[in-house]
């Protein structure tokens, strides 16, 4: 039986206020939808069946290099973190599985996969960690990693991949995704040709040890820990890495990791033509990596990432599977709302997405009638989906208003009974 944190009570009562409002909005926007063609109860099927995973790291708060501010009933631990996913996943019934980051998140393996049974939570993705350095480890990563010029430190870097593969065998994830902060803050400081044959040297070593149904992702990012040169710093790299490393290797698109006006959609559009892309952390961006709430800046680039990915699921690509995953840092808001805003945004842009008229679309690019492509997005884009989205978390048993519902619950203040207050003042991200 699914250990619940939230009382059913608290979430029926609270849908039962919002219950015929909603009714009234969904046959309402079921009608309009049937003037083109289009069966709201498929579209709201779809959705109910899209999932997206909850990052463990992001339901403490976050921070900058200048300061961190923690809220209370801050997680103490991976299984603190597990009960905040899983009334994530409660409430909106959008997030079924957790993705967990070691060292932070090293616990035995038997009772991590217990208690995300008894949660009802699975597991995500597995994620290394060598950008820092354990408090027990050997040797540093201040000058790399898997990149090292140092083999001892390449060495070490690797068996702690291979050790998340282990772990994560035992709890039943699929894939290791693998971010390095590798690179140099000077001009010279690294040779750029030697630096990518360690790296690829030592990730083949990694792909070996994959099992068989496991898939590895590696993720590119362009600038920070490193400020002058990054080892994987753009896509092309990144598709350069999967292509060299195998059929079992993957790009994972983060959309806070590109150069400023990056367009990301036609990154994910070569991506998926050549059979790379792996899957996404979905975060938004203003100036760089900010890690901020999805859709919370740019809407319409998540839709139009999303219009891509439908696209492909619409031409029936072979193999196309892609992961979806937050990867957010909450710095004034209460990490567990800001998740379940993310979850619920991209939710909306995969259901703008479905709105999409395909056969319309591909009419007016054949005929290079710009201003109906565009507006045929935009008609997409501009329809409130709302009423879809809140009846798949009803008809799921999740909650209608699930920010509404949690704050109802009172979960915040009654684990921040038995979970100590943590002072602030120090600078980096959980």
């Amino acid at each position: 039986m699914t250990d619940l944190k939230i009382s059913g009570d608290i979430i029926a009562s609270d849908n039962d206020r919002r219950a015929a409002a909603l009714k009234s909005d969904y046959e309402a926007l079921g009608a309009k939808l049937a003037r083109s063609g289009i069966d709201i109860g498929a579209i709201t099927a779809k959705v109910a069946d899209f999932f997206v995973a909850v990052p463990s790291w992001g339901v403490g708060t976050g921070g900058t290099r200048f300061a961190r501010f923690p809220g209370p009933g801050e997680p103490r631990h991976i299984f603190d973190k597990l009960e905040d996913c899983s009334v994530i996943q409660q409430l909106t019934r959008a997030t079924p599985t957790v993705s967990l980051h070691i060292p932070w998140d090293k616990a035995d393996p038997k009772a991590l996969k217990a208690h995300g049974d008894a949660l009802g939570l699975g597991f995500d993705a597995m994620n290394s960690n060598t950008f820092s350095d354990a408090p027990d480890q050997a040797r540093s990563y201040k000058y790399g990693s898997l990149s090292h010029v140092d083999a001892a430190t390449r060495r070490q870097a690797v068996e702690h991949n291979l050790e998340c593969i282990e772990i994560g065998k035992a709890i039943g994830s699929k894939a290791l995704t693998v971010w390095i902060g590798d690179g140099s803050n000077f001009p010279g400081q690294s040779h750029f040709t030697r630096a990518f044959e360690r790296y690829l040297d030592a990730m083949g070593e990694i792909y070996q040890a994959l099992p068989q149904d496991w898939r590895l992702f590696s993720e590119h990012k362009m600038y920070e820990p490193a400020f002058y040169s990054t080892v994987v710093q753009d896509w092309g790299t990144n598709y350069l890495i999967a292509q060299t490393l195998g059929e079992k290797a993957f790009c994972l698109v983060d959309l806070g990791h590109h150069a400023p006006n990056t367009n990301i959609e036609m990154i994910v559009a070569r991506l998926i033509q050549f059979g790379k892309l792996g899957g996404f952390h979905f975060n938004d961006s203003k100036y760089g990596d900010d890690d901020l709430d999805a859709g919370s800046v740019d809407p319409y680039r998540l839709f139009l990432v999303f219009n891509e990915l439908v696209d492909a699921e619409y031409r029936g690509i072979k193999g196309f599977h892609p992961a979806h995953m937050i990867d957010q840092s909450h710095n004034v808001t209460d990490p567990i709302e800001s998740l379940m805003a993310s979850a619920n945004e991209i939710r909306r842009a995969y259901a703008q997405a479905l709105l999409v008229d395909r056969a319309a679309l591909d009419g007016y690019q054949d005929e290079n009638d710009a201003l109906m492509a565009t507006e045929t997005l935009k008609r997409a884009f501009r329809t409130d989906v709302e009423p879809i989205l809140a009846e798949a978390r009803r008809q799921k048993g999740g909650a209608i208003d699930p920010v509404s519902a949690y704050r109802a619950s009172g979960y915040r203040a009654q684990v921040g009974k038995s979970r100590p207050p943590v002072k602030g003042g120090s600078g980096g991200i959980v």
